[in-house]
């Protein structure tokens, strides 16, 4: 079978190429499993080349219809990631983009996945930025009413409600991820307005000091990125009879805070000998505008329900990154 992972030239996108080039196999449209003969990347941009001979990487932008089209092809046995996205930063900062990125490049995807004529799998990375306003819950769940407050937000909404129609329509075969922040991402901070979650974890690691944008209280859902790479391929192979009329599945998460990172990166320090960054204030009240929109806990009981996985403990979740990415 083929697999098209937009967004795969992303931290996500390129740690689940490894993880499905490790399994192998996944559940084709004939309900039983399928050996994975090319993973198709497309992206805005790669970091580096892969050296796999099944892997194929398309530099190119989601919002153009033809590329899109061109990347999933005809292949009648194809399964589709859809983790391509402008960040929550930049869609406040960049309106019609956002449109343009994730709305146009969602129907762009979801209408190649329509073309093939089967019921092909489709996965869609969507956000608890989902919730917002006065209607959140403590903790959120997917019976909690959808009123996004940023457009990054009301974007990946939408697209939720575009999976649930084409299913129901009998287009593809879809399903959403709802996820939580994810943590610990490598590299820089980038635009994103939860980047601060990574950071407060990746530069004390790292020795450097964090400029925290947040108030230190301030409680957030985070999981860890071997767990959601888990649970988009867990969600994949989920049979559709066992979904009803709503796609969108909520991961589940911890709620975490900056005084919660701190104490357990004192702990990890501790137990492995590290000098650690400090954690400094320098509060951003745009980005703490965008989080205060956010929900602070969410509840993932249908997530588990379907066999998904539960976040590891924090400390866990910080022992991958060391192990991924640290020579620690």
């Amino acid at each position: 079978m083929k697999v098209i992972i937009t967004g795969g030239g992303g931290f996500l996108g390129s740690q689940l190429c490894e993880k499905l080039l490790q399994r192998g196999e996944l559940t084709g449209p004939s309900g039983t499993p399928e050996k994975i003969e090319q993973i198709v990347l497309l992206d805005a941009r790669f970091s580096s080349a892969s050296h796999d001979a099944r892997v194929q990487q398309i530099t190119g932008d989601i919002s153009q219809r033809d590329i899109v089209f061109s990347a999933v092809g005809v292949h009648p046995a194809t399964s589709i990631f859809h983790l391509a996205s402008m960040v929550s930063g930049e869609c406040e900062e960049r309106y019609d983009d956002a449109l343009r990125v994730n709305l146009d490049g969602g129907r762009n995807v979801f209408e190649a996945a329509r073309a093939l004529g089967g019921r092909a799998r489709v996965v869609f990375a969507s956000s608890i930025a989902c919730f917002g306003g006065g209607v959140m819950q403590d903790p959120n769940t997917d019976a909690t009413k959808l009123a996004p407050q940023t457009t990054y937000g009301m974007t990946k909404a939408i697209c939720e409600l575009l999976v649930n129609d084409h299913s129901r329509k009998g287009h593809f075969d879809g399903r959403s991820a709802r996820l939580p922040t994810v943590i610990v991402r490598p590299g820089k901070p980038n635009a994103a307005a939860s980047s601060w979650a990574s950071g407060m974890f990746r530069e004390p690691l790292g020795g450097e000091p964090c400029l925290l944008p947040v108030r230190r209280e301030q409680s957030h859902p985070m999981t860890g990125y071997r767990t959601v790479v888990d649970s988009l391929v867990a969600l994949h192979e989920v049979p559709a009879e066992r979904f009803n009329d709503d796609r969108a599945i909520g991961l589940p998460a911890h709620r975490v805070t900056p005084l919660l990172a701190e104490a357990t990166l004192r702990e990890v320090a501790q137990e492995r000998g590290l000098k650690l960054g400090p954690i400094v204030d320098a509060f951003d009240p745009r980005i703490q505008g965008i989080v205060d929109n956010w929900p602070v806990s969410v509840e993932g009981g249908r997530a588990l329900a379907l066999g998904l996985p539960s976040p590891p403990p924090l400390k866990e979740i910080i022992a991958h990154y060391l192990e991924d990415f640290c020579s620690v």
